[in-house]
């Protein structure tokens, strides 16, 4: 049974910062692209940001760019978010997904596994 488990949601002030963290467990971590999805309230679920299996190449909305990194590491099998300069536009469910398929660019229909999702509020 494939699980993405997802930590480090919160409630932080504009400005600060907050490490996003997926663990996964119940497929072969190495053999997927991995991203990160947010959706707002109202809003379409959107793609942050996405890294390929080898964490080699990496792709980021431009809404976040210079703000977010994306990182894995594939003997904990896990994936990670660092995001700083936080804005009140940040705020959303933050979203694990895997890929098998995808290189590095995941899209909504494309993801093979989903995790349950982090709350992150930015407060102004």
């Amino acid at each position: 049974q494939v699980q993405l488990v997802e930590s480090g949601g919160g409630v932080v002030q504009a400005g600060g910062s907050l490490r996003l963290s997926c663990a996964a467990s119940g497929l072969t971590f190495g053999e997927y692209a991995m991203g990160w999805f947010r959706q707002a309230p109202g809003k379409e679920r959107e793609l942050v940001a996405s890294i390929s299996w080898s964490g080699g190449t990496t792709h980021y909305a431009d809404s976040v760019k210079g703000r977010i990194a994306i990182s894995r590491d594939n003997a904990k099998n896990a994936v990670y978010l660092q995001m700083n300069s936080l804005k009140p536009e940040d705020t959303a469910v933050y979203y694990c997904a895997a890929d098998l398929r995808g290189s590095y660019y995941l899209t909504l229909n494309g993801v093979d596994y989903w995790g349950k999702g982090t709350l992150v509020t930015v407060s102004s």
